[in-house]
């Protein structure tokens, strides 16, 4: 009997010692079973009145293949949710097999509706597998807008300058984003053409050297003139620009735009019956300046071939832009050594000190001994803060501490991509002889767990157990019985001596 327990004790633990010595499961985030993505990550910029295409990758993230795949926007209920012409009731593209742990693309072709301004949109895709009428994967999408050019009337270049040059030319629709307007003329003193109309002089457009006018930055603003009279000529005149005040307070409020001169007045001799001329000024746009379009007041004053004055006015409006400015705190790493293998912490945080806001704010981590990392850190407002977190794992060790560069990519409001880079100093260390050891087996084995063993070892330790309590039975009742048999034999001569 004791034989036996000894037995069953070093099966029971044997069983124990395997299954311990099991490798457990790692926990892994959960895979979607299809996904949809952007061709290279990009964001499409679209154009008014023009068709592009737009590519997208489907991932099947499966061991088995998918039939039937269906990709298909969500086009909204109104015209603001969807910035493409609409020429169909709906847009889908079908996959008929996608196989196992694979990826295809597909392309859809939209055209941006005409009257679209410069903005981004939000477009959902969503994706559905056979008859489901489910969607497996739903995903969001930025796509960037342009607003149709305005169109331009016949002018004179001015400028002379090889630098690039904003040209504006039209009418009042285009005052708000950078434009011109033009008044009406009042007349006093003097003769006049015989048929009494007064000769009027308009601005047919404008330009900028640079092209960009930025906020504290010197810049020439060329106008273009046209005398409208057929027979009159215009002459001796003056012309005076005033710019909008800005600032908070008294120490800060001045003219949006200042002449360098000093003064903000241009003569001009005249300009023929139906001829055309242009009057420049050297400016200086205030530092403060928020990124939009300002107004400058023109006053016109002029004489017709009969001395009689003529009075006129017309807005100017330059658009002004900000530059992107911003600063990084010193990086935390956490450890600042790590394994092959191994994942170490880097962050820091971003600071954006210019007057713009910061769209798709994107850090992408490389270096010799660590895998590339990209984190998206999203839209940062003028005068927030945000924070960049990135887990960067080891790939091949380093001789002491080796550079990784932090590169970050931004986009303006416009969706022009700029970007720039902080290094950083991290070690990475060779693997360890344990971790080398685990690294050997399978992914495979390590991953799935033996079931079929485990239920046979379950079922052995149920056995073993029943057995020995059936034993433990039976040999209490022996004892009982041998027990009573000796009593018995006690009593017996007990009575006979009596």
């Amino acid at each position: 009997m004791k034989k036996l327990k000894q037995i069953l004790s070093g099966v029971f633990i044997a069983v124990l010692v395997a299954v311990s010595a099991m490798p457990a499961q790692k926990a892994e985030a959960a895979v979607p079973e299809l996904s949809i993505a952007s061709k290279d990550n990009k964001v499409p910029v679209y154009q008014a009145g023009k068709a592009q295409k737009w590519t997208l990758v489907i991932s099947n993230n499966t061991d088995n293949a998918m039939e039937n795949v269906v990709i298909a926007p969500e086009l909204g209920d109104t015209g603001d949710a969807w910035p493409f012409q609409t020429d169909f009731q709906s847009y889908r593209k079908t996959i008929s097999i996608l196989p196992a742990n694979s990826q295809e693309e597909v392309a859809f072709e939209f055209t941006q509706r005409e009257d679209v301004p410069t903005a981004r949109y939000t477009l959902v895709f969503k994706g559905y597998i056979g008859d489901d009428q489910e969607a497996k994967v739903t995903q969001n999408f930025y796509v960037n807008t342009t607003a149709k050019p305005e169109e331009k009337k016949d002018s004179t270049p001015g400028g002379g300058s090889d630098q690039p040059q904003a040209v504006y030319a039209g009418g009042d629709e285009g005052i708000e984003a950078g434009g011109f307007s033009n008044g009406g003329a009042s007349f006093s003193g003097g003769g006049s053409e015989g048929s009494g109309s007064v000769p009027r002089v308009i601005v047919t457009g404008f330009t900028t050297d640079p092209a960009e006018v930025r906020a504290g930055s010197d810049f020439t603003l060329t106008i273009h003139l046209k005398n409208t009279s057929k027979s009159t000529r215009v002459s001796n005149m003056l012309f005076n620009l005033n710019a909008p005040t800005e600032g908070k307070d008294e120490q800060t409020m001045a003219p949006a735009f200042l002449p360098t001169s000093g003064a903000s007045s241009i003569y001009l001799d005249g300009i023929a019956a139906n001829g055309t001329a242009d009057i420049s000024i050297q400016l200086n746009a205030k530092a403060d300046l928020l990124q939009k379009p300002y107004s400058i007041d023109m006053g016109m004053k002029y004489e017709d071939a009969n001395a009689a004055q003529i009075e006129a006015d017309s807005s100017i409006s330059i658009p002004v832009k900000q530059d992107a400015r911003f600063e990084f705190s010193d990086f935390d790493i956490s450890p600042e050594a790590i394994a092959v293998g191994e994942e170490g912490n880097v962050s820091c945080s971003l600071y954006n000190l210019g007057r713009i806001k910061l769209y798709n704010v994107k850090a992408t981590f490389e270096g010799a001994g660590i895998k590339k990392e990209e984190v998206f850190v999203g839209n940062v407002e003028s005068g927030a803060a945000a924070s960049i977190d990135a887990m960067l794992e080891g790939k091949k060790a380093t001789k002491g501490p080796a550079k990784v560069t932090m590169t970050l990519s931004y986009e303006d409001e416009a969706g022009k991509v700029s970007t720039t880079t902080k290094d950083l100093q991290l070690e990475v260390t060779e693997m360890s002889a344990d971790d080398a050891a685990m690294m050997e087996i399978p992914q495979e084995e390590q991953g799935k767990v033996p079931v079929v063993p485990i239920a046979i070892a379950v079922v052995i330790i149920v056995g073993i157990v029943v057995a020995v309590v059936i034993i433990r039975k039976k040999k209490k009742k022996q004892m009982l019985n041998e027990e009573e048999g000796l009593l018995d034999e006690l009593d017996g001569p007990s009575e006979d001596e009596h």
